[in-house]
């Protein structure tokens, strides 16, 4: 499909799996493809740098590689919600929330253990001091 999306996600952050979880309930027309880039599927994916996308959101739509906020955006786009993310493309709120987007990227892991901890969200797994949700089937994605 030429409107299909393709979302490379990190399938070891909890709060990553939750967005993919959310996005693939909602998405009734089946226009968002979810690729683990922990997965051996990335690896049909060459020209997206996993190093890269572990640092910001990476997806692919309509042959244009889209990054970070930019596929939110047009992920809820896609699967009806836009409104609710019309603005992450405001162009002050935009910077804003680039740079915001950013440092929770960069610190996914503690902020999925803090919420873990503060408020029960997920189940916790711990590596390293870091506990965060590995909820994976046979194919390494989010449940």
């Amino acid at each position: 499909m030429k409107d299909k999306l393709t979302i490379f996600y990190d399938g070891e952050c909890p709060m990553c799996c939750l967005e993919m979880d959310k996005l693939t309930k909602r998405d009734k027309a089946g226009t968002i493809k979810l690729v683990n880039i922990h997965s051996s599927e990335f690896l049909n994916y060459p020209d997206i740098n996993k190093q890269k996308a572990m640092k910001v959101l990476h997806g692919r739509y309509q042959g244009n590689v889209l990054l970070a906020l930019d596929v939110t955006h047009r992920a809820w786009q896609l699967v009806g919600l836009g409104f609710w993310v019309a603005p992450l493309q405001w162009p002050i709120f935009k910077s804003i929330a680039h740079q915001v987007y950013l440092l929770v990227a960069k610190y996914r892991h503690p902020i999925s253990s803090f919420l873990h901890r503060r408020f029960g969200l997920g189940k916790a797994h711990c590596e390293n001091g870091v506990c965060y949700d590995k909820r994976f089937d046979v194919d390494n994605r989010c449940k």
